[in-house]
């Protein structure tokens, strides 16, 4: 009688045992399962935020040139304020100081996001324009400034407008850009009109 008590012990064990083995086996297979979905849902990522990091060579001149002229706008807004004879040149020179400023550090900014060593001076050219001006003073000075500023902001337009057309990452930058470009166009239009009316002296060249 002993012996067949035991025997059923023995085989509710071995059952139950069983059991146990098949739920452990089945979730360690579908732990495994689980462990490798993740890293190639990782990886995925990984690659997609490599790609989207990535400048193309047409982005990298766009952001050097945004940073270079933005850095040279900044420097234009504040000679306008020191040498400009007006009051409406002197208040040009501080738009363009305090948007350009604030647009540089956005450029900058995207440029480190991409990849792209952003430059710290504007070109020879805008520092050659910068110069010229920088000699200039009262209404010589108005005059030649508010006819840079506009064939400046007529080639910036026209940058930014192509840029904004593009698929790349930067066309939205590029897009939100343009208005505050406009902006300072038609302000800089109205300050050589207001000249043109007053007959300050023309630019030197």
């Amino acid at each position: 009688m002993s012996r067949t008590p035991m025997l059923a012990v023995g085989l509710a064990a071995a059952l139950a045992f069983g059991a146990a083995a098949a739920q452990a086996q089945s979730s360690n297979s579908q732990m495994k399962n689980n462990s490798m979905a993740a890293p190639n849902a990782s990886s995925s990522m990984n690659s997609n935020s490599g790609m989207a990091q990535k400048a193309s060579k047409a982005d990298q001149k766009f952001l050097k040139d945004a940073v270079e002229g933005d850095l040279a706008e900044v420097n234009m807004g504040k000679l306008a304020q020191q040498n400009g004879q007006s009051e409406d040149v002197k208040q040009f020179g501080q738009m363009l100081q305090t948007d350009h400023g604030q647009h540089l550090q956005q450029a900058q900014q995207m440029a480190q996001q991409m990849g792209v060593t952003p430059p710290t001076q504007p070109t020879a050219k805008q520092t050659k324009v910068y110069d010229r001006l920088s000699k200039e003073h009262g209404a010589k000075f108005d005059k030649a400034f508010a006819q840079a500023m506009v064939k400046d902001h007529k080639q910036d337009i026209a940058a930014y407008e192509k840029q904004a057309k593009s698929k790349g990452p930067l066309a939205s930058f590029a897009q939100q850009t343009v208005p505050t470009l406009q902006k300072h166009l038609q302000s800089a239009e109205a300050l050589t009109n207001r000249g043109a009316t007053t007959g300050s002296g023309g630019m030197s060249k």
